[in-house]
């Protein structure tokens, strides 16, 4: 028998090895991206994101690790608008179009964009993850039923002499056996625990910190609601129409008086001054010419 490393336990470390390396290095990339996302966030506030946002949306476009979440994500963002509605005293005043809200909603939490599912698992071949620990588990009993096998395919029963002298390698085989069953079954633990442990400290804590900053950074509204509030806005203001509308015929019918008393009837004063004072001379060129004078250089 070859006192070399058994094959079984090679195997067994190479996969608990490989696996492991695996995990450590993409998890380490996660956290790498992560770690970007979030000390961007932290340049922004709510309060100044909407005279902000163009820059926020080039940022957060440029790095592909969220970029296309970006994209889907902010085809749920609705803009608090304002608009002009005729007051009670005829003067326009600004409404918000939701009053419960302000600056950039969401109908949708970020939550169900930014999660585990997309940041973390379609980042790195979470099946492979998910299936190790099963995998070195089941080498275990695979080789020691290999190694219980063929040492009992090397015992010698032809005589009790053989059989006595081939006990030993029987011995050696089994103990070999239970090795690499426990030596599967501990690195199948030892991986558990890296990786659970890695997932939070390096995945989960700082993807939890990106989404409570957007869940800070733009207001929750349901779709519902936000129908609801922009359905009442549209009457009011329709309303507000309604009522403007009315009051058009008397402020044009006002608007029109000022107009003719500031601009026709002064010039028709001064027609009237004008045919009165014609007519006066008239008058005297008629009384002129019964005492035989020119009534044409009188008017004249």
């Amino acid at each position: 028998m070859s006192h070399g490393l058994d094959p079984g336990i090679f195997i067994v470390l190479s996969t608990f090895v490989g696996t492991t390396s695996y995990v450590i290095v993409k998890y380490k990339k996660i956290n790498k991206e992560l770690k970007k996302v979030v000390s961007f966030l932290e340049n922004f506030r709510k309060n100044d994101l909407v005279f902000r946002f163009k820059e926020f949306d080039s940022g957060m476009t440029s790095n592909p690790y969220v970029c296309d979440l970006w994209e889907a994500f902010k085809n749920t963002l609705m803009f608090s608008e304002t608009m002009a509605i005729q007051g009670s005293e005829d003067e326009l005043k600004l409404e918000k179009l939701s009053e419960s809200v302000e600056n950039i909603q969401c109908t949708v939490e970020p939550a169900c964009f930014f999660n585990d599912e997309t940041m973390i698992s379609s980042r790195l071949n979470a099946r492979l993850v998910s299936i190790a620990p099963t995998l070195l588990t089941g080498l275990g009993p695979l080789f020691t039923f290999m190694h219980i096998g063929q040492a009992f395919s090397k015992v010698d029963f032809s005589s009790q002499e053989n059989t006595i002298a081939s006990v030993g390698g029987l011995m050696t085989s089994m103990q070999a056996a239970a090795m690499v069953s426990v030596l599967a079954v501990g690195a199948s633990l030892i991986f558990l625990t890296i990786e659970k442990n890695m997932l939070a400290i390096f995945c989960k804590k700082p993807l939890a910190h990106i989404e409570e900053m957007l869940s800070k950074l733009f207001d929750s509204i349901s779709s519902e609601k936000f129908l609801i509030e922009l359905l009442r806005e549209n009457k009011k203001q329709n309303a507000a129409t309604t009522s403007l509308l009315r009051v058009i015929p008397s402020q044009f019918s006002e608007s029109l008086n000022t107009s003719l008393s500031a601009i026709l009837l002064p010039y028709l004063d001064n027609v009237l001054y004008s045919l009165n004072k014609l007519q006066d001379k008239m008058a005297q060129a008629a009384a002129s010419s019964k005492k035989g004078g020119d009534a044409v250089d009188d008017l004249f």
